[in-house]
């Protein structure tokens, strides 16, 4: 099943994703799709306010890891934009079992190393404010968090 959610500016993409993380798990993967500027990252300050992180967040787009351990539970945010070729031995898939939450910008582009069970976010541009979030919950606790929070 497919859910969707209209955010009508910053504000409401904050809160839908602090309402998601009051929901969080360990080794929860969240994997955000959307062209620039779509909100990815203001999903993942959301987040990240919600479990307790005052540092300020960013798009790891250069270093394409972030580790941020210092709350309820560490975040891993991830941004893979600016992989070009092979995914081998890069390590991504070390993150999904390190009991925190990993967040993927772009995970569109390594779907080959995604695991099962994960909560994808698609987010399309409307207008300048507005943005439509469809969520596709792969796995029984994604669905459960999404019959929860949508």
């Amino acid at each position: 099943m497919n859910y969707k959610y209209t955010s009508r500016n910053e504000t409401d993409t904050l809160e839908i994703a602090q309402n998601i993380e009051s929901e969080k798990f360990s080794n929860m993967v969240i994997c955000l799709v959307g062209e620039l500027g779509s909100g990815k990252t203001i999903f993942v300050k959301g987040f990240a306010q919600a479990l307790g992180l005052d540092e300020n967040i960013t798009s790891p787009t250069f270093n394409l890891v972030k580790e941020y351990l210092n709350g309820e539970m560490p975040l891993y945010h991830m941004d893979v934009y600016r992989l070009e070729g092979s995914t081998e031995n890069i390590g991504i898939e070390d993150y999904f079992s390190k009991n925190g939450v990993t967040i993927i910008e772009w995970a569109d582009m390594i779907t080959d190393l995604l695991p099962e069970k994960r909560l994808e976010i698609r987010f399309k541009v409307v207008n300048e404010n507005t943005r439509v979030l469809y969520f596709k919950p792969y796995g029984k606790q994604y669905e459960d968090l999404c019959n929860a929070v949508l």
